[in-house]
C-alpha cells in the first residue's frame, strides 16, 4: 500500500461522509415536521420511544445526530430525561441500517441480478436521478429537490465506500499488513482501536464502513472484527460527550447514559463472545470477515445490548444521577442551538417558546389595567421583572431563527421563520404597552390622581375588549387556527371604534371641567396603549394569514380579509353591542 493509496483512503472517507451528510439533510427535509409529530406524540410508554429511535435514526443516518438532539430536547426542557432511555436504545438498534446497506459492496457474483444489487452498478443510476430532481423546476420541486438530494448523497457514500475499499485491496498482499493484524489478536487492542477511529472522524457509520471496506481484503477474521466493532460503539459517544459542555444537569446526563449503555453493551458482547467461543463454537470467530458477516455482528452487538438493558432503563438513568452529580442553580435554557439539527423541530419549539412569550406578555397586560384602580408595587415589580423576560425571550428567539434561516430549508418553513419573526416583534411590543401602562398607573399612584367613574366604566369596556382582541390572537397563534385568526380583524376595528368614542367622549369632560386636563393626558395614553395592542394582535393574525397565502401584499390581504371573513358585519355588529361605550 502506498502514499497514493493513502490518498485515495483519505479521499473515500471524505466522500463517504460528506454522502452522509448530504443523504441525513435529504432525508431530514423529506421527513419536514413528521419527527416532531412523532416527539409530541411520545408518550410514558417505553416500547414506543424504542420504536421512535430506531425510527429517528433511520431518518437522520446517525445515533450520535440523534443523541445530540437528545441532549437539546432535555436541556430546552422539551422532554423528561427518563423520556430518553428508552430512545437512546432504540437509536443503536436503528444504526444497523447503514451496515447493512454498506454490506451490499461485498456482492461477488457473475450474475446479472445479483451484480445489480452492487452499489457500484446502480449509485450512478441514482446519483443522475438525484442530479435531474435538483434541477426539476417543477411546482412541487421543493419535495422533488429533498428526494433528489437523498439520492445524490446515498451515491456520493457509496462512491466513497467503493474507492476506501479499491485503496485497501493492495493490503491482501501486503506481509508487514499481515504483521500488524497480529496485534489485534489481543482484544482490548481492538476495541481500543476502534474507539480512537470512531472519536477522530465522530461517525460510526464511517467507521464500520471503513472495517467493512477492510474485510474486502479477506485479511481480517471475526474474531478481529467483532472487538472492534464494540470499540466503535463506544467511540460514537464523543459527539454526544461534547455536545453536553455548556448545557444543564439533565442535558448532561442524556450522554451519560448514552456512553453506559454502550460501555455495559460492549461488556455484554465480550462476555457473549468468549461464552460462543467455549460452549457454542458452530461459527468459528477465526474464520476470515466479509462485509455482509460484519453487518451481522454489529446488529447482533446492538440487538443484544439492547434486550438485556432495556428492562433496566431506570438503572441506566441511576447510573447517570451518579456519573453526572445535580448542581446548586442552573440558568432557564429558552432554546438550545443543538434543535438546529433538525429545523421542523426548531420551528415547532420556536412556537412554543412564542406561546410562553404571549402568555407572560398576557400576564404583564392584566396586571398593569388593574393597577390603574388598584395599584400595588409588588405587581409593578414583577410586571417590570416579566418585561426583561419577555425582551430575553425576544433576543434568543430572533438570533436563533436567523441562524436557522441561514440552513437550506423548504420554502414552507422558510415562510413559517418569518412569520415567527414578524410575531414576535409584535408580542414584545404589546408587552412595551403593557408597561407603559404600569407606569402611567405608577404616576397615577404617586400623584394621587384617580379617574371620574365615567372614564372607568369606559375603561373597563376597552380593557375587556381587548382582553378578548389579544386572547383570540393568541389561541389563534398557539393552535395555528386560521379560521379563527381570520375573526381577529372586525375584532380589532371595534377596539378602534370604542377608543375614538371614548376619547371624544373624554374631550367634552375636559371641556366641561368634568375630568382634570393633566389626567386626561394619563387617560389619552392608556386608551392609545390599548389601541396600539390590539392593532399588533392585528399585525399577528394577518402574519398567520399570510404565511398560507405568500405573495399577497399585507395592505391588499387586510382589505380581503374585510370582504372575505365569514359574517364579518355580523361579528362587528355583536362586538359593539358587548363592548361600545355610550356617546355623550
Amino acid at each position: 500500500m502506498d502514499i497514493f493509496s493513502i490518498f485515495t483512503l483519505c479521499g473515500g472517507l471524505a466522500f463517504f461522509l460528506y454522502g452522509m451528510i448530504v443523504m441525513s439533510s435529504g432525508l431530514e427535509r423529506i421527513a419536514g415536521g413528521k419527527m416532531e409529530k412523532l416527539l409530541e406524540k411520545l408518550t410514558s410508554n417505553p416500547l414506543k420511544g424504542l420504536l421512535l429511535g430506531a425510527g429517528m435514526t433511520i431518518a437522520i443516518q446517525s445515533s450520535s445526530a440523534v443523541t445530540v438532539m437528545l441532549v437539546g430536547f432535555v436541556n430546552s426542557g422539551i422532554m423528561k430525561l427518563s423520556q430518553t432511555v428508552a430512545i437512546i436504545i432504540g437509536s443503536n438498534v436503528g444504526t444497523t441500517v447503514t451496515s447493512w446497506i454498506l454490506s451490499l459492496s461485498g456482492i461477488q457474483s457473475t450474475n446479472f441480478f445479483l451484480r445489480l444489487l452492487k452499489p457500484e452498478s446502480f449509485s450512478p443510476i441514482l446519483a443522475l436521478i438525484g442530479v435531474i430532481m435538483l434541477m426539476s423546476p417543477s411546482s412541487r420541486a421543493s419535495r422533488r429537490k429533498s428526494f433528489g438530494t437523498f439520492l445524490l448523497g446515498f451515491s456520493i457514500l457509496m462512491f466513497g465506500m467503493g474507492l476506501m475499499s479499491s485503496s485497501m485491496a493492495p493490503l491482501a498482499s501486503d506481509p508487514k499488513f499481515a504483521q500488524v493484524l497480529t496485534l489485534f489478536s489481543n482484544p482490548l487492542f481492538g476495541l481500543f482501536v476502534g474507539l480512537v477511529v470512531t472519536m477522530i472522524i465522530q461517525s460510526s457509520a464511517a467507521s464500520v464502513g471503513m472495517l467493512q471496506a477492510l474485510s474486502m481484503t479477506g485479511s481480517i477474521s471475526y474474531a478481529v472484527a467483532a472487538p472492534i466493532i464494540a470499540g466503535q460503539h463506544i467511540g460514537t459517544c464523543i459527539t454526544a460527550v461534547l455536545s453536553s459542555i455548556g448545557v444543564n444537569t439533565n442535558a448532561k446526563r442524556v450522554a451519560a447514559i448514552h456512553v453506559a449503555f454502550n460501555v455495559i453493551g460492549a461488556g455484554i458482547f465480550f462476555v457473549a463472545l468468549a461464552l460462543w467461543a467455549k460452549f457454542v463454537n458452530v461459527f468459528p470467530l477465526s474464520r476470515i470477515a466479509n462485509p455482509f458477516g460484519i453487518a451481522v455482528v454489529h446488529t447482533i452487538f446492538s440487538i443484544l445490548a439492547a434486550t438485556i438493558q432495556f428492562p433496566f432503563r431506570s438503572l441506566l438513568e441511576k447510573i447517570s444521577y451518579i456519573v453526572v452529580k445535580d448542581t446548586v442553580e442552573e440558568q432557564e435554557v429558552i432554546l438550545d442551538e443543538r434543535l438546529i439539527l433538525t429545523p421542523s423541530i426548531a420551528i415547532a419549539q420556536c412556537y412554543k417558546a412564542t406561546a410562553d412569550m404571549a402568555k407572560l406578555t398576557r400576564e404583564n397586560l392584566v396586571m398593569s389595567v388593574r393597577m390603574l384602580k388598584h395599584y400595588n408595587p409588588k405587581i409593578s415589580d414583577i410586571v417590570a421583572k416579566n418585561e426583561i423576560k419577555i425582551d430575553k425571550y425576544q433576543d434568543v428567539l430572533e438570533t436563533f431563527l436567523q441562524k436557522l434561516s441561514g440552513k437550506d430549508l423548504p420554502e414552507e418553513e422558510s415562510n413559517k421563520i418569518s412569520q415567527l419573526i414578524l410575531s414576535i416583534s409584535d408580542f414584545e411590543k404589546i408587552a412595551d404597552h403593557a408597561t407603559h401602562i404600569s407606569e402611567m398607573a405608577d404616576k397615577m399612584y404617586r400623584k394621587e390622581w384617580t379617574f371620574v367613574p365615567e372614564t372607568v366604566e369606559e375603561l373597563k369596556k376597552i380593557v375587556n375588549a381587548v382582553k378578548d382582541v389579544y386572547d383570540m390572537t393568541v389561541r389563534a397563534f398557539i393552535y395555528n387556527d386560521l379560521a379563527l385568526a381570520h375573526e381577529v380583524e372586525p375584532y380589532e376595528q371595534v377596539v378602534d371604534d370604542i377608543a375614538y368614542r371614548a376619547k371624544k367622549n373624554h374631550i367634552k369632560r375636559v371641556k366641561t371641567a368634568k375630568a382634570h386636563i393633566k389626567r386626561g393626558f394619563t387617560y389619552a395614553e392608556v386608551l392609545n396603549d390599548l389601541e396600539r395592542i390590539s392593532d399588533h394582535c392585528s399585525n399577528i393574525a394577518t402574519n398567520m394569514i399570510q404565511s398560507a397565502n405568500v405573495g399577497i401584499p399585507r395592505h391588499e390581504l387586510k382589505n380581503l380579509l374585510k370582504s372575505e371573513t365569514n359574517n364579518y358585519a355580523q361579528q362587528l355588529d355583536e362586538f359593539k353591542e358587548k363592548y361600545m361605550v355610550a356617546q355623550i
